[in-house]
């Protein structure tokens, strides 16, 4: 009965490490992994509107 739960579990163990290999090879060909990095430039690159003051700002400093 022991035996029979070891093989049991290493061909559980063989699919869920198939499945996470083929979702992996999936999501590299979709481009998921293409530029990690660019995102948080472009956040820092965001213009400001032509009056120079942040969205929802009204300039006026006045409490």
């Amino acid at each position: 009965m022991e035996m029979w739960s070891i093989f049991f579990l290493i061909a559980v163990v063989s699919c869920l490490s198939a499945a996470a290999w083929f979702v992996f090879l999936w999501a590299v060909g979709n481009g998921q992994f293409e530029d990690p990095e660019g995102p948080k430039y472009r956040m820092l690159e965001d213009d400001l509107p032509d009056d120079g003051n942040p969205p929802g700002a009204t300039g006026d400093d006045r409490p």
